[in-house]
């Protein structure tokens, strides 16, 4: 059985999410990627208060692709360390599981 996840990672730009999202999809590392732009992160970071603005990529995939998916934003993303976090995908709607995994290699 296919283990899915969505994979949440923020950017600093719209440019950089573009760039980030068509690479994953048109290497079949995701079936999509969704950009939320507009987000205001506010976190520490070596000792400072610090406030940004983001976006926020939803990308859908599997588990097996997670290694891959991480190795291209980290060869990619501008920040120093970037978030890169996945969660189990618990349930969905069969049709649409069945379409990433379809999507992806």
């Amino acid at each position: 059985m296919t283990s899915y996840q969505i994979i949440f990672c923020t950017c600093p730009d719209q440019t950089t999410s573009e760039a980030i999202a068509h690479l994953l999809v048109e290497q079949q590392l995701a079936a999509c990627v969704n950009i939320l732009p507009g987000l205001t992160s506010i976190y520490r970071w070596q000792d400072q208060l610090e406030t940004a603005e983001e976006h926020l990529l939803i990308i859908k995939s599997t588990q097996d692709q997670y290694p891959a998916i991480e190795q291209s934003i980290t060869l990619r993303h501008p920040y120093e360390m970037p978030e890169i976090i996945a969660l189990p995908i618990g349930q969905g709607l069969p049709a649409y599981l069945e379409w990433i995994q379809r999507a992806v290699v």
